[in-house]
């Protein structure tokens, strides 16, 4: 039964319509089947330009069996936090695999990317201490960086000269120090100065972290991201990555030392206090970076890399705008959020999905779409891909 608004509540119906007044507000799409290159949101079938899901691997067969057997073996869920009797033999077998993968000495597992990295940075880092932060670092490294009261200095985008400056302003900081950037930035698909950046955590002495999020399974040797893509092993004390996105299921981790992951086991409050994987998203993640490790992988890794390359000079003869990326995530740069939000939806109605960006999760006048292609689209999805963009954007004037 429908209840009336509390008065309290009068502030969010006016911010609900500020955002219609402005055509920034939307309403979820709904997908009705698996997550492919061709689905059906909203009882309309259009090509998905939407998803993290790189690889293909959220409806590989591989993982759905292992999703299955685990299921069959271990049960639907683990029943309690892992520091209590959520620990499965099966959570540890991952961690070690993922420890192999990334070589390093140990990982350990958290519930989502985001509470990965808002756990570590937040467990870490005190009030006596100082980041030292890209300024298009994730929402979960910004928030991570809040909850731990440390001091927070930003250095301009990849900006490795500014980042050197706040180094060097900051060298006799008398507390911990921790260099932070994403490896692969979310909504511009650029990849960060790795080399450059360890270098100057080495001779400042600070703790160097990197998000692979949109890096794992996507970049270096079987998709192990950014730090093997660079040539960075050994450099980089703290690696954080996703199981949601290119390996096709659900969580995040971190790597690095052994002392490490057992400080982190004991102050980390997102591991301290959620329940742990289900069997079945466990199961599923074993398969996933087995397959990774192997042939199979590696074609996958090859299809997704030409795939983007085609889809990219496309737009690049239509004449749209797409910045610096260099890795599947391709923004469409439009500018007025408007626009970009009306670009999206006229999209949606003639067969392609592509959502819109706008502030706050970019910059004012900085709205994009956020196109991503995947190893599982053919050419001709690509193709037809095209001559949606051209035509629409034709009509908006765009390009």
């Amino acid at each position: 039964m429908a209840t009336a608004a509390r008065p309290q509540f009068g502030f969010l119906h006016q911010a609900l319509e500020d955002l219609k007044a402005k055509q920034l507000y939307f309403q979820l799409r709904v997908l009705e089947g698996e997550q492919k290159p061709i689905a059906t949101f909203d009882g309309k079938e259009v090509i998905n330009l939407s998803s993290n899901n790189y690889l293909g691997l959220t409806s590989h067969p591989k993982l759905r069996r292992a999703a299955i057997d685990a299921v069959r073996r271990w049960g639907a869920g683990a029943g309690a936090v892992r520091t209590i009797a959520g620990t499965m033999r099966i959570h540890l077998d991952l961690e070690e695999q993922i420890a192999k993968f990334k070589q390093t000495e140990a990982c350990v597992v958290f519930q989502s990317g985001f509470a990965a990295n808002a756990g570590t940075v937040s467990a870490i880092l005190g009030k006596e201490d100082l980041i030292i932060s890209d300024e298009l670092n994730h929402a979960s490294i910004i928030d991570g960086a809040r909850l731990s009261k440390a001091a927070i200095r930003i250095f301009k985008h990849r900006d490795v000269a500014d980042c050197a400056r706040i180094c060097e302003e900051t060298k006799d900081w008398p507390g911990q120090k921790l260099i932070i950037t994403d490896g692969v930035f979310s909504m511009d698909g650029d990849i960060a100065p790795l080399p450059e950046l360890c270098s100057l955590a080495e001779k400042y002495t600070c703790i160097m972290m990197v998000d692979d999020a949109h890096s794992s399974g996507v970049l270096g040797k079987g998709g192990r991201g950014t730090v093997d893509h660079l040539n960075c092993h050994g450099r980089v004390d703290i690696q954080v990555g996703t199981l949601s996105k290119a390996v096709g299921a659900m969580g995040g981790y971190v790597c690095g030392s052994r002392e490490l992951i057992e400080f982190l086991y004991h102050r980390a409050r997102p591991f301290l206090f959620s329940t742990s994987h289900p069997p079945a998203t466990v199961g599923a993640c074993q398969a996933a970076f087995s397959l990774l490790d192997s042939p199979d992988g590696e074609k996958l890794l090859k299809k997704l890399w030409s795939n983007t390359k085609f889809f990219k000079r496309g737009l690049k003869r239509l004449g749209f705008q797409t910045g610096k990326s260099e890795t599947p995530i391709t923004p469409i740069h439009v500018g007025d959020a408007g626009k970009a939000f009306e670009f999206s939806r006229r999209l949606f109605d003639a067969g392609l999905y592509a959502p819109a960006v706008g502030f706050p999760t970019v910059a004012e006048g900085k709205a994009r779409l956020r196109a991503i292609v995947t190893a599982t689209h053919k050419r001709q999805d690509l193709t037809r891909a095209h001559e949606i963009l051209g035509r629409v954007g034709t009509e908006l004037s765009i390009i």
